[in-house]
């Protein structure tokens, strides 16, 4: 039975000329980059070579680099440290309802400690309004935070207007980028980002190892404290062969855009088009344009998301009903639920995330099973039987 990998959403595979470029800083080039003698001094070397790549894949310089452990640490620190670094100024905080958890958590711990967020809506598509933007900046508002791209429906959202926006109100702009870094174009400077998160192994890179951009001259309080590294910002020994390998996985990603996404484009529309045309009460979540290259999310009326996986699993096809981050609960995704989707219909979701390495025969592969496994799943269903029944 083949196996067709359609969470790449969670987690990408380690690219080998990744893995290639990471071995020697595990043995032979093992040094402290803190450390002042020629095996620190090589690793050094590589570090600021790394941060380099980053700064020019952002469009950024690479003092305003700071490598983290990964998405979740940039989001906590990006948050955490403007509000503190500003709480003088003022406790108000915009940010969306369909943010990554990693943000919306610390904005609710923030809240509990004196701070006032204000969590914008989202059309059916998922994309915030300008004007609601506009509408919710107050005299005291320090901070904004929007998610670049949705984790689940793909959505895109207008960073360059947010950008505007807050830079004609100065106020600091932070965009969750971890879903959009290497897999579509960004201009840190051209879109007035102040501070951006990214993830290593969301562009197939290893796990472990992130980025927060800080633009220059912004102020921001240590989430992590002891040492020196990342220019007395970021405490603890920096994790070189991961470093070296996210920097590699996002110099490999921006060199293939282009052509990866061309290929990714087609397969996600043909399976989009394929599914639609064989399984009816189906609803494609998300914007229909302005979505991520290779995300697909769908919800089927009359099933349960948890089911239709475990089928699909059985088949040797590996999706998700969202984020993996909260996989294991059974509340409905409230993303779902912010674009407006009854419980019981979010409750039947499906995202599919394309990669580069997936084939057109793949994806004719899960046209031939997800209508069956789907019929299936109905046919076992009393809501779907009382619903022919209402139609008879």
């Amino acid at each position: 039975m083949n196996k067709i990998y359609l969470d790449h959403a969670a987690t990408t595979p380690t690219r080998s000329e990744v893995v290639d470029v990471m071995l020697p800083y595990f043995t032979q080039q093992f040094g402290n980059p803190s450390s002042i003698y020629e095996v620190a001094r090589i690793n050094r070397k590589a570090l600021d070579e790394a941060r380099t790549t980053v700064a020019q894949a952002l469009g950024a310089t690479s003092e305003e680099v700071f490598f983290t452990s990964g998405g979740t640490e940039s989001d906590n620190w990006a948050i955490k440290g403007i509000a503190e670094a500003y709480e003088k100024k003022g406790k108000h905080i915009i940010t969306s309802n369909i943010e990554h958890h990693a943000v919306l958590h610390t904005c609710q711990y923030l809240e509990k400690k004196g701070y006032e967020v204000t969590y914008l809506p989202v059309d059916e598509y998922g994309q915030i309004s300008i004007e609601d933007l506009k509408n919710a900046i107050r005299k005291d508002t320090i901070l904004i935070s929007i998610m670049y791209a949705n984790n689940e429906i793909g959505t895109i959202q207008p960073i360059e207007a947010i950008g505007q926006v807050a830079k004609e109100h100065n106020i600091i702009f932070h965009t969750d980028a971890v879903q959009a870094v290497g897999h579509i174009p960004i201009d840190v400077k051209k879109m007035n980002i102040d501070l951006l998160s990214l993830s290593g192994h969301k562009l197939f890179g290893p796990k472990g190892i992130g980025v927060l951009y800080i633009r220059k001259g912004i102020k921001i309080r240590s989430l992590l404290h002891g040492g020196a590294q990342e220019r007395n910002r970021r405490a603890g020994t920096e994790n070189v062969p991961a470093i070296v390998g996210l920097a590699k996985a996002l110099e490999l990603s921006i060199e293939e855009m282009e052509t990866s996404n061309k290929k990714i484009i087609q397969l996600r529309d043909y399976l989009i088009q394929g599914v639609q045309e064989k399984i009816p009460y189906v609803r494609l979540n998300g914007h229909p344009t302005e979505r991520l290259p290779g995300n697909i999310n769908f919800s089927f009326q009359f099933i349960e998301g948890e089911s239709l996986l475990i089928a699909l699993d059985m088949h040797g096809i590996f999706a998700s009903s969202g984020s993996a981050c909260t996989s294991g609960s059974l509340d409905p995704s409230h993303v779902l639920l912010a674009i407006g989707l009854p419980h019981e219909i979010a409750h039947g979701s499906l995202r599919l995330t394309l990669g580069s390495e997936n084939t057109k025969e793949e994806m004719d592969e899960v046209l031939e099973v997800l209508p069956q496994v789907v019929q299936r799943l109905r046919d076992m269903s009393p809501l779907y039987e009382d619903f022919l029944h209402s139609q008879r």
